[in-house]
């Protein structure tokens, strides 16, 4: 089990921050359900 998550943690890391990326750019079609952003993450804002 150890193996696959070095193998895997990298894709995984790079993964995640994609989507948060993502996140912090898009807005949600839900106004009442805008989730909270981790610290740190409107560092990766575009604008």
């Amino acid at each position: 089990m150890k193996k696959l998550i070095y193998k895997f943690g990298g894709m995984f890391a790079s993964l995640a921050l994609m989507v948060t990326a993502l996140n912090v750019n898009v807005t949600c079609a839900w106004l009442v359900h805008q989730p909270k952003l981790p610290k740190g993450a409107d560092k990766l804002r575009r604008f």
